[in-house]
Parts: C-alpha cells; structure tokens; sequence
C-alpha cells in the first residue's frame, strides 16, 4: 500500500467507525423512536455503501469490480431511500406510515435495488486504467431507473426537510437547521469531489471516500436528535473512549503489509468497535435508570410534600372535631357527678348503678377524645409540656385510687407496692406522667377477668422505674413490637377494649420527652403482660413550661 492509499483506507475508517458509534447511540438513547430508529438504518446503509464503495476502487479482478460496482449502486438505491425515510419521520417518535409509502415507494425501491445487482445495470466492463481501476462500463437499461428513483427520493427528502423547517417553531426549527446545514455540506462535497473533478478534470482520486463526504450530514444529524435531550457527559466520554481505541488500532489496519496481519488487525478493529458500541448501549441505560431514578424521586418527594399537607389539615381537623366532641360529654359528665352525689335528690339504687355504668362509659369516651386532641398536638408538631418538680409515688397513688373503683367492678385487685425508700423529687410533667400511669393501669383492668395487678415502683441510681404486671391476655412478639406504635393494638383486642390503639402510644411519647424508656414484656398468650416505664432521678429539663416540636422528634414512630 502506498501512503495515499494507506491514507483513503485510514479517512473511510475513521469515518465508518464514527458514523456507526453515533448511529448506535442515537438509537440506544431511545429505542422505540421510530426517528432514532430511522437514523440507526441510515447510518447502517451510510457504512456498507462506504465501504463498498471504497473496494470497489481497490480490487484489480474486474469480475469483483463488476460485482462491486453493482453493489455501489444497489446500496446507494437504499441509501437514498433510507434519506428520504428519515426526513419523512423526524422528529416524530411514532408514526402510521400512508399507503402509497408502505405499497408504492418501498416495493418499488426493493425491485431497483434487486435490479441493480442483475446486469440490467452494469452489463460489462469494457476498459480498465493502467493502475486497475475502472474506467468505462457498459450500462444497461436498469441505470435509467436507478437515476429516477435515486433523484425523486433525494429531491422528495430535500423537499420535504425544507417544508418542515419552514413550519417548525422553537426547538424543532432549531433542530432542522441543524439537519439542512449538514445536508448542503455533505451535497456540496460529493458534487464537488465525486462530479465535478472527474468530470472538468478527470480526477477520480477521491470517489472512494464517499463515506467520509457523507459524515457530515450524519453528524449534524445526531446532533439536531441529541439537541432534544442532551447526552450525559459519561455518554460522551465512552463514545470518544471509543472513537479512540478504534483509531489507533486502524492505524494498526492501515501500517499492516501482509495479508493475515491485515485480516488479523482488521478483525480486531471491528472487535473493539463492536465492544465498544455495546459499552455505550450498557452506559446509555446505566444514565437512563439514573435519570429516572431522580424523577421519581422528584415525584416521591413532591408526593410527600403533599401528604404532609393533608396530614397537617387531617390533624387540624381532628383537634378541632375533637373540641368540639368534648363539651357535650365534659357537661354529662358533670351532670352525672351530681346525680351520682345526691344533689339533685336520693336515687333509687337500680337507677343509681344504671347511672355508674353511663359515667364509666362517658369517661371512656372523655379519654378517647383526649388521645385523639393529643394526637392531633402531636402530628401538628405541638405538645405542651409544664415542667415542675413532683412526686412520683404520689402521682401514682392519686391514679390507683381513682381507677380502683372499675378494678373492684371487675373483681381484680389493685395492689401497689410503695417504694421501700422515699423517692426524690423528680422533674416532670406530673399530669401528663399520671395520664401514662393511668393508660397503664387501665389497660391492664381491660384486658385481665380475674386475678390481681401489680404496680410497683423502684429506685436505682439513675431512674425511677414503675411497673404494671397483670395476669391478661399476655402478647405474642408481633404483639409487643406494634404496643407502642400509633393506632396498633393486639390479636383479639376488640374483645376487651373498643380503644383505637392510642394510649400507649401517648405514652411512648410522653415518656421520651421526659428522656425515658418505655417498654412491654410478656411470657406469651393467656399469660400476662408487663408494662414499665423509666425517667432520669437527676433529669436535665429546667422546670418550666416548655412545647415541643415532636415532628422532630426521631422516636416517635
């Protein structure tokens, strides 16, 4: 090979190798597009014409030049066809194509391709030049054809890109400029190179880089899709990783001089070329996922802003129901304090004990809507708390002696074992600290038909520690990881209590502002229950009346 050769070889390559990495990448960005689609045909007809048309220059067996030259032309039938097929799709990315193109144009393009490859197009050669190459053809009748359809195609293309430049707007126009400056280069270079010089001037040097005149057209073409959503930088870099890696081992091809150097060199740049087409198919869905990824995290947290906007107005809602729910049963309530007290007249006893049954159930109700409002405080991010120094054997006293009624109701024993030594002051909020001693034990009368519950409170270093252990209905381990959480409740809890599940989470959350513990603990099933909960001796709340924002508070389930 001399270094001319060597250097049309090394052109049509390079550009072989460019027109396929970015025919593939357009296509892989988006596969369903029938313009992507459309482009990856081009691009594929665009490098088997180049190259054909490169060999057909240079073989000196006129028997494979007649085949080749035929093959120029056939391919070139498709090539044209596969222009005016783009410029027809884009930029759509679904398309019904019309009757006349799918009966008419494609039938008709396949027959002259096929004619083409028959001696109806070139029937001989009758003269070659002194270095091989051909130089006169005997042309048949199928030329007349192939000059026809291949113009009408490209005329047709040309007609129809500048019919939608014109009425493009915006994105799209931009789009077409791209794809109309590409096109008057690419047809400027092969009139002037493939025409014009061996016409005026019988130069026929540069026909077989035909491939190389088209790449322009090819790459301004990419570029009008790419500009619809640009490409990744990592996209980017894989493709010149590539775009390299197949360069130098061209010029491995191009400096080959023996035969099975060649073929070996040769077979290893299509390798790496075809490797590398792959690594950017793999990169271009690694980007995709990742892009989708973000919108559905956009999406996600949209949603989620949203959701807290309903949340708040659901708790808003709820607080205010919850006031409003409260005043007829605060009123029975007092009503039934006097008429249980003898003020309004002695009571017959069966009226009396019919009248304690309502008072129970209507302070059921009281303290469903009071964990409902607390709850509500809570979710809105708002729980007041007033801080003071109490004592908590005492608290717990005061909340034994007023549920001890409902226990003796049922038959249960409350027995409270007192602390063995006095307990230190501690720093809480005593009436919400009562109110979780109250859930405690009544809960614990709720789910236990006889026996006794224990409540007992003990002194460490550290904390003071109240328990309540009943011989109820006990809990499983699923059971004792939902107790807390809100609105969870047990198996078969309906059966004792008609509660919504919200008072031990009141308590948890009462509980930890107060920087305590809380848990459960239970054998199993039918075997009891224990519950506890824990408070620093030396608390470092000030004294004080304090509101929390508990939605940021990170223990609250």
């Amino acid at each position: 090979m001399d270094f001319l050769t060597n250097l049309d070889l090394f052109s049509v390559g390079i550009t072989v190798a460019a027109i396929g990495i970015l025919g593939f990448t357009v296509f892989f960005t988006d596969r369903k597009s029938y313009t992507n689609r459309a482009f990856l045909l081009f691009a594929l007809v665009t490098i088997f014409w180049g190259i054909v048309n490169y060999l057909s220059y240079r073989v000196s067996s006129p028997i494979l030049i007649l085949w080749l030259l035929r093959l120029v032309i056939a391919s070139a039938t498709l090539h044209a066809f596969s222009f005016f097929t783009l410029f027809y799709i884009f930029p759509k990315t679904q398309l019904t194509f019309p009757n006349w193109y799918k009966f008419i144009l494609f039938p008709i393009s396949i027959l002259v391709f096929l004619i083409n490859l028959t001696p109806l197009s070139f029937s001989r050669i009758t003269q070659l030049s002194l270095t091989g190459s051909v130089s006169t053809v005997e042309k048949g009748p199928g030329m007349l054809l192939f000059v026809s359809l291949v113009i009408f195609l490209i005329a047709g293309g040309l007609y129809t890109l500048i019919k939608k430049m014109r009425c493009a707007i915006g994105l799209e126009k931009t789009q077409f400029k791209y794809i109309f400056f590409g096109t008057i280069l690419t047809f400027t270079l092969i009139f002037g190179f493939n025409f014009f010089l061996p016409a005026a001037f019988d130069y026929v040097r540069l026909i077989p880089l035909g491939a190389v005149f088209i790449f322009p057209f090819v790459a301004f073409t990419a570029y009008a899709i790419f500009k619809h959503h640009l490409l990744n930088t990592k996209i980017i870099a894989t493709e010149i990783l590539t775009f390299v890696l197949a360069i130098v081992t061209l010029m491995e091809v191009v400096l080959s001089k023996d035969v099975p150097i060649l073929v070996f060199r040769g077979s290893t740049f299509l390798l790496i070329l075809s490797f590398g087409i792959l690594l950017i198919k793999s990169v271009l869905n690694e980007v995709r996922q990742r892009e989708q990824l973000q919108i559905l995290t956009g999406k996600l947290k949209e949603a989620n802003k949203q959701l807290k906007i309903l949340d708040q107005a659901r708790a808003e809602f709820i607080s205010m129901a919850s006031h409003q729910l409260r005043t007829p049963p605060s009123s029975i309530k007092w009503y039934l304090s006097a008429l249980l007290a003898d003020e309004f007249g002695k009571l017959p006893p069966e009226i009396k004990e019919a009248l304690v049954r309502v008072n129970t159930t209507n302070n059921s109700m009281i303290s469903l809507i009071d964990a409902l409002l607390n709850v509500s405080r809570i979710e809105r991010g708002k729980l007041e708390f007033v801080f003071e120094e109490a004592d908590l054997a005492e608290i717990t006293q005061i909340t034994i002696d007023q549920l001890a009624p409902l226990a003796r109701e049922k038959g249960l024993e409350l027995v409270y074992n007192k602390p063995a030594a006095p307990l230190p002051k501690l720093i809480m909020d005593k009436e919400k600290l009562r109110q979780v001693i109250n859930n405690m034990i009544d809960n614990a009368i709720k789910y236990s038909k006889k026996g006794k519950i224990e409540i007992s409170i003990e002194k460490t270093k550290r904390d003071a520690t109240l328990k309540v252990r009943d011989n109820g209905k006990g809990m499983s381990a699923k059971e004792l990881d939902v107790s807390f959480s809100k609105y969870g409740r047990g198996k078969d809890s309906i059966k004792y209590s008609a509660g919504l599940g919200l008072g031990m989470y009141l308590a948890k959350v009462i509980v930890e502002q107060h920087n305590g513990k809380i848990w459960a603990e239970s054998p199993g099933a039918d075997k009891g229950s224990t519950f506890a909960f824990s408070v620093p001796i030396n608390n470092k709340i000030k004294p004080t009346s304090l509101i929390f924002d508990l939605t940021k508070t990170q223990n609250v389930k």
